[in-house]
């Protein structure tokens, strides 16, 4: 059987088709009842199955695979391009799923492997608390610009910031928010303390999240999840599709017998492309060669591109340090 999934949040349409084609069954599934289980009874380990990614993968993915072990994520925006119908539903989209499986013509999206989807939500956890803490600092630098006050302090938040803040006479309107912010932030550093030890204690026992900590301005914490977000390095034949994947590569047009490169594609891996960004201002501090990269780049188009471009670098790096077990080299700007 080649089956397509259409998943939501409460209900999944499947359409299931024999390999000439021939719709076998087509119904929606509620996921709170005993339906989801008798369906995932029925598959058989020799079933094909197809669905999107969706929010809710993970746990579809894990419940089919105690069935069948040929299971296929399809890209969301290949799928779309290719699987273009002026009728939309949730029927259609389920069968068309299955044709394209039963094609192998269905565009898919990497699967990492249980471990590594794991490790994600730790990482990515983790990054949701800073985030949430940037924003209750914001909230409180909001409430002191609205009393006029002006602090003495390079970080605010540090143990002399803390104590000025809590020292600060305002009215109730402005002290009772003040309190609760920062007994929100006391909560938050607590919670990333936690979870960074056992980030840390996990870079420690990963091989090649040492070798990328070689690298200046790479941590433990940037480490995995470079790691997480590119899987088995060896999926990528080319260093280009990794840089592809990243979303780092620059857009191209050809119109004319001429070719335009643009903005970069923005497309893939969100999370790897955010923390090498995040990691270029560390490496152009520590390698000679990287900043002259980026001195000349920021001189002549900017330093947004420049950025972009040492990323770039420092991923195709990445690419050859984790296929040739090396630790990083202050002079490789990403050459082979």
């Amino acid at each position: 059987m080649y089956i397509g999934i259409d998943l939501h949040k409460r209900y999944s349409v499947y359409t299931a088709m024999d390999v000439k084609g021939n719709i076998i069954k087509q119904r929606r599934v509620e996921h709170d009842s005993k339906d989801l289980d008798e369906f995932v009874s029925s598959l058989d380990e020799d079933d094909n199955i197809a669905m999107e990614s969706t929010i809710n993968w993970y746990y579809f993915y894990e419940l089919f695979e105690t069935r069948t072990q040929n299971i296929s994520l399809a890209h969301p925006a290949k799928t779309k391009v290719i699987a273009q119908a002026k009728l939309k539903n949730d029927k259609v989209d389920s069968e068309m799923l299955a044709h394209l499986l039963r094609t192998d013509l269905l565009p898919e999206a990497y699967i990492p492997a249980k471990e590594t989807r794991d490790l994600r939500e730790l990482l990515r956890y983790r990054a949701s608390l800073v985030r949430f803490r940037t924003q209750i600092k914001n909230k409180i630098h909001a409430i002191l610009s609205k009393n006029g006050i002006i602090f003495p302090y390079s970080n605010l938040f540090g143990k002399a910031g803390m104590a000025f803040l809590k020292g600060l006479e305002l009215r109730e309107s402005y002290r009772q928010p003040l309190d609760g912010y920062l007994n929100i932030i006391q909560q938050i550093n607590i919670q990333i303390h936690d979870v960074s030890k056992d980030i840390d204690h996990i870079a420690e026992l990963d091989e090649n999240a040492q070798i990328l900590i070689s690298i200046s301005g790479i941590g433990p914490y940037s480490a995995l999840l470079i790691l997480s977000e590119i899987g088995d390095v060896s999926r990528f034949s080319q260093e280009n599709k990794l840089v592809s994947y990243a979303g780092l590569a620059p857009s191209v047009r050809s119109s004319g017998g001429k070719t335009y490169h643009g903005h970069i594609t923005k497309q893939g891996s969100r999370w790897l492309r955010w923390i090498l960004i995040q990691a270029v201002p560390h490496v152009v501090a520590g390698s000679p060669d990287y900043r002259c990269l980026y001195n000349k780049l920021a001189a002549r188009k900017g330093k947004g591109t420049a950025k972009v471009a040492v990323a770039r670098k420092l991923l195709i790096a990445i690419y050859y340090m984790l296929k040739r077990g090396e630790r990083f080299n202050a002079h490789n700007t990403g050459q082979k």
